[in-house]
């Protein structure tokens, strides 16, 4: 009889299946406004937005950010500059370490009573942070469709700019960038990636000590328990659906037995784990790693580019698609800018601020466009897959599962396995 390590030696029926399962979700997903939900406001006429542009003018928007990037505070400053050039808008980054706390101000705020005149403007969010603010009626909107550069994101090929971990966006957040699990490695010390399950536990076996994840809740170490959960489910629909106990168990239960297997091969016999992304990204450059990990399928040409890896290194998902979001900017019903937040996003869902974006040598952050629907000029400005190290395979981005598994994956993870 096969125990489910044996199915993830010979993957291909176990995992097709999974991934008709799961693709089918995201069709669902991507269909989800034909069927009930919630309608977007109709499409602002050019009068009325030209009508707001000159509302705008003169306004300023506290726009909270994430602040720990150097390269995304430069390109926010370079946003900055084109809106006071183009619009007469004051853009001010307020760089804050985690948005969960500006999200709790917007709603303390409402609470307290203060519908207008309130201290956030725009905020860069997802998941659960979107989530919370929709669940309070905290947001502005719907007010994406009267954006005129949300016609051309891909709406249709990127479902996930539609639903936010699950969670319909019903027109409350207009989506910013992509985000998809990756890996890369050097392909002079590995020259055929595992894009498996099954041969990643066979190359951990091959190369003790070599392999390792992130230690949960990092994100990336929860991802990538994600990632595997979905690939060793025997029903992978169940993720995305709200939590349950037995569902819980019934899914995680040839994971548990896969991680049994797979650590003791890892770095420092999987009795420890690195803090985050950035320590694999340093072992692999420093050839202690075999594989590192990434939410962003442009890193490693990004640190190619700065000198930080080899040429070598490719970048590479796993067979079948891999775990994707979007994040998103969303405008509080509370904003004392309103119609210059609405400017503000449009502006950054523009090709010129799209492909600044995407550029490996700026921020590299993937586009939500859809860039056959931009002219051969827009199109051309946009980083080719020519840079060393870029994504040359990609793979079906999977919706994330239910946001309420995550907690109990994380707690049962180092239940079994923290020291």
């Amino acid at each position: 009889m096969k125990t489910p390590l044996d199915r993830t030696q010979a993957p291909n029926t176990h995992l097709d299946i999974s991934r008709r399962q799961v693709l089918g979700s995201m069709v669902g997903l991507s269909c989800a406004g034909a069927f009930g939900l919630p309608a977007f406001a109709a499409a602002a006429s050019p009068a009325d937005w030209a009508e707001l542009v000159r509302t705008a003018r003169g306004q300023k928007v506290y726009f909270n950010a994430w602040g720990g990037s150097d390269r995304i505070n430069a390109y926010i400053g370079w946003a900055a500059r084109e809106l006071k050039a183009q619009f007469g808008i004051e853009l001010i980054h307020v760089k804050v370490s985690d948005i969960a706390q500006t999200v709790a101000r917007v709603i303390q705020e409402l609470e307290r009573g203060k519908t207008q005149g309130g201290s956030v403007d725009m905020l860069w969010l997802n998941g659960e942070n979107f989530a919370r603010l929709k669940r309070q009626g905290a947001l502005l909107g719907p007010f994406t469709a009267k954006l005129p550069n949300m016609r051309l994101v891909d709406t249709a090929g990127k479902p996930t700019t539609l639903v936010d971990f699950g969670e319909p966006t019903d027109g409350l957040e207009a989506p910013w960038g992509m985000a998809q699990l990756s890996f890369f490695a050097d392909s002079q010390r590995l020259p055929s990636a595992p894009k498996t399950v099954g041969e990643w536990l066979s190359l951990a076996r091959a190369n003790p000590g070599q392999l390792t994840y992130p230690q949960p809740p990092d994100f990336h170490g929860t991802t990538w328990l994600k990632q595997w959960l979905m690939a060793l489910a025997p029903n992978p629909a169940a993720v995305h659906q709200a939590w349950t106990a037995a569902a819980f168990d019934a899914a995680t239960e040839p994971l548990w037995k896969y991680l049994d297997v797979l650590h003791p091969h890892l770095w420092r016999s999987g009795q420890q784990f690195p803090q985050n992304a950035a320590a694999i990204r340093q072992g692999v450059a420093d050839q202690s790693l075999l594989i590192g990990i990434t939410f962003n399928p442009n890193e490693a040409a990004s640190e190619i580019a700065a000198g930080r890896l080899p040429r070598t290194v490719r970048t590479f998902q796993l067979s079948g698609g891999t775990i994707a979001n979007t994040h998103f900017l969303a405008i509080p019903k509370n904003a004392t800018s309103p119609a210059a937040a609405q400017v503000a996003i449009n502006f950054l869902l523009s090709p010129n601020a799209q492909a600044r974006k995407a550029d490996i040598g700026i921020w590299g952050d993937p586009t939500v466009l859809d860039l056959a629907a931009l002219s051969p000029a827009e199109q051309a400005a946009f980083p080719t897959r020519n840079a060393p190290g870029a994504l040359l395979d990609p793979q079906p981005p999977l919706p994330e599962p239910h946001a309420s598994w995550v907690q109990p994956l994380e707690n049962a993870w180092r239940a079994r396995y923290a020291r």
